[in-house]
């Protein structure tokens, strides 16, 4: 059936709606060059400074001391851990002295248990390490769809690429079970020695409240957690996220930018090195961040609402095509959107938005205008055909409410239309999402609620 309706649909070349969107062959070959940045691999960065890549979604890295190892960052699961372990033991078969978790996503926290022995080393943490999603328990079962969508979990091998700064296949089935709790809370910039290593820890709220970076001022290594990775930051995740204060993010790279490291390591993705271009990818960072933001207050001062403000931000013109700066993972649109409602609400100062019309209500006056529900249908049709299918995709938004019908050619289009804007997309979570809300409406699996 979709077969079909696809062949019915797309018959003129698309229409790009989004900004990241491209054809469908550029948008794959982005994608699979993005992925050469988490292919696994073990990445030497001095005598001492070792980096796991690709093991799972996240980095977890290697210091090599006197009498020890110092593990940053412990990946999703004991499973991931411990492949990552074995790779790490061709380099130094010391024992762990010390764990430091850059922040408390999943991703980074949930093997521990693999890298200790008998004798359990100190687990470090800044001191407001917390459920760094920000979102309550109550809300779990959203999330938890929502996030298998951004992230493509249950998508079949055919419509699979990554996920943008991750590969799209990893160990989470024992997600979580190798925590260990943080036993010693950073609180302000603090300096250790462990295993003979002499490091600096930084508090850098960003990505979470909760982020710090470590700085080796031996090796000129810097250790920025999620804060820094090759691909423009997820300013807010699609999967729901409590608000990231960009400002603190900004402000945070800014600082790692002061110490100009030799080697950069983020918390996903490939490693940069040389003192020059590491540092200006730290400073062109923040500016990409901070430009955001200050470009959304102006226009929010200027009265524009959220919608309109998404499509006219634009990164500057000067790192707007910096490698690590494309929009493989975070997108512009979607941080404007979240600044705005982070810092006002949902309200855009539009009283007309203050009472809005029930979805049906909207949807029988908007098929009046169109002429009758039969003409709606053939202009969603003709949307489709035009390519135009973000306005397809909203066109059968009004359908689904006028009849049992109308519900199926609905459900349909939209199919459709999801899977031609996926085939378009670079930013993987976008393309993740739309292909599986695809194969869940294709499958049935979509209520009235969620449809």
């Amino acid at each position: 059936m979709i077969k079909k309706a696809l062949t019915a649909f797309l018959v003129l070349p698309s229409i790009l709606s989004a900004a990241t969107q491209v054809n469908s062959d550029a948008a794959l070959k982005m994608l699979q060059k993005q992925a050469k940045h988490f292919e696994q691999r073990v990445v030497q960065l001095t005598e001492n400074v070792y980096v796991a890549v690709g093991f799972h979604g996240a980095n977890t890295s290697m210091i090599v001391g006197t009498d020890g190892v110092i593990i940053v960052d412990t990946l999703m699961g004991p499973a991931a851990a411990t492949n990552a372990l074995k790779a790490f033991r061709e380099y130094s078969d010391k024992p762990v002295k010390a764990i430091i978790y850059t922040h408390s996503h999943p991703d980074h926290i949930g093997g521990a248990s693999a890298f200790v022995g008998a004798e359990r080393p100190p687990v470090y943490a800044e001191k407001g390490f917390i459920n760094s999603t920000g979102i309550r328990g109550d809300l779990a079962p959203v999330i938890k769809r929502r996030g298998a969508r951004q992230f493509g979990r249950v998508l079949p091998p055919e419509q699979t690429t990554n996920r943008g700064i991750a590969p799209a296949r990893t160990i989470d089935k024992d997600r979580g079970k190798g925590h260990l709790p943080p036993t010693v809370f950073i609180n302000g910039d603090t300096a250790l020695s462990v295993a003979g290593v002499d490091l600096e820890i930084y508090p850098a709220p960003g990505e979470t409240d909760d982020a710090l970076f470590i700085w080796l001022p031996e090796e000129r290594v810097l250790f920025a957690g999620d804060n820094f990775y090759h691909a423009f930051p997820n300013l807010y995740a699609i999967r729901g996220t409590r608000y990231r204060n960009v400002l603190n993010w900004s402000t945070s790279v800014a600082r790692m930018a002061t110490f100009e490291p030799d080697h950069l390591v983020g918390g996903h993705t490939l490693p940069l090195s040389g003192k020059d271009f590491a540092t200006k990818a730290l400073l062109e960072y923040s500016q990409a961040i901070g430009s955001v933001y200050d470009q959304t207050v102006r226009a929010i001062n200027a009265g524009k609402g959220p919608d309109l403000i998404a499509h006219e931000v634009k990164l500057p013109a000067d790192i707007v095509d910096k490698p690590y700066l494309i929009e493989f993972y975070g997108s512009v649109s979607h941080a404007v959107r979240a600044i705005y409602t982070g810092l006002l609400g949902w309200f855009d100062g539009n009283p007309a938005k203050l009472n809005r019309l029930h979805p049906r209500d909207e949807a029988e006056k908007v098929a009046e205008l169109a002429g009758g529900v039969k003409k709606l249908e053939r202009k969603t049709r003709a949307a489709m055909k035009a390519g135009e299918f973000q306005w397809a995709l909203e066109l059968a938004d009004y359908l689904k409410w006028l009849g049992e019908a109308e519900r199926q050619l609905a459900r349909e289009i939209k199919i459709a239309a999801l899977r031609a804007l996926a085939a378009q997309e670079y930013n993987a979570p976008n393309r993740n999402y739309y292909l599986s809300y695809a194969n869940e409406l294709e499958l049935g699996q979509l209520n009235d609620a969620w449809f």
